[in-house]
């Protein structure tokens, strides 16, 4: 299993960095970074299998990273590989944040409206809870993102009303549009502020990292319904993958030129076929 995924980590970084130069937008640098969480997420922990409606959901509150969410889904089957060549493009499904007006596949909200995906992932949570869904619901938010305060409110509410069956994860990558966190809003030491709202915390050091990645969700997943919500601190890269947009913000919504995807292509051998 793993070896298939290490095959398939450089094939979505190939596609995340054709689609942006194909239309010159997009967000590469954070999509990169969670290539490793989307792999396992979708080939590994995700329960969707089944015939019945009781199926896990997964929420992306940072829809700015999409190219790596629309990689993802497409070769998990959700959707045909070529219809990627139609990311940001007029009447495409793909638009730059996901949305689910057109019924594409796997899209369960429209999204990248920040600080409000923490919420509507409560607010699925809940009707589980209701139905006796015995399925979970996972989000991914990014650091910068918790600079807006619904999710405070959200994250309250959760430990409060003991909303045990979501698992948010926050790409923990230090890094935002305008530069580091630390410099445009130091977002303090989030897991002692987690602690203090209520939530069970687990880190990760190496969210580059399949075995580690997995490891943590595998953890989280053992620990839900047990009266607290879990929040995983995911230490990524930024731009992972493609070393000189690693480590930066300057990759956050710019897309390569023709020389630079080139370089980026050539330190992403081909492994699967591109579609």
């Amino acid at each position: 299993m793993n070896e298939d995924l290490e095959k398939l980590v450089p094939q979505v970084r190939r596609d995340i960095l054709r689609m942006v130069h194909a239309v010159n937008s997009g967000h590469p640098g954070g999509s990169l970074g969670c290539v490793e969480f989307f792999v396992t997420l979708y080939k590994r922990i995700l329960e969707v299998e089944n015939d019945s409606n009781q199926k896990d959901m997964f929420i992306l509150s940072n829809g700015h990273i999409s190219p790596v969410y629309y990689s993802t889904l497409a070769r998990s089957g959700y959707f045909d590989l070529k219809e990627l060549d139609t990311f940001r493009k007029i009447n495409s499904r793909l638009q730059g944040h996901p949305t689910n007006h057109d019924g594409l596949p796997g899209i369960n909200i429209s999204s990248g409206s920040l600080g409000q995906g923490v919420s509507v992932g409560l607010g699925l949570a809940l009707s589980k809870k209701l139905n006796n869904d015995p399925s979970l619901v996972y989000v991914l938010t990014g650091d910068g993102e918790l600079q807006e305060g619904q999710n405070w409110e959200a994250f309250m509410y959760a430990s409060a009303n003991k909303v045990d069956n979501i698992i948010i994860t926050v790409d923990y990558n230090g890094q935002q549009i305008d530069g580091s966190t630390e410099d445009v809003l130091d977002i303090g030491d989030l897991k002692q502020k987690f602690e203090a709202f209520g939530w069970k915390v687990l880190e990760v050091e190496e969210g580059n990292s399949l075995d580690k990645v997995y490891e943590t969700l595998s953890i989280a997943k053992e620990n839900s319904k047990k009266g607290k919500p879990i929040v995983i601190l995911m230490k990524t890269v930024m731009g992972n993958g493609v070393d000189f947009m690693m480590h930066t913000h300057e990759w956050h919504g710019k897309a390569p030129n023709d020389d630079q995807l080139k370089i980026a292509l050539n330190q992403n051998p081909e492994t699967l076929g591109d579609y």
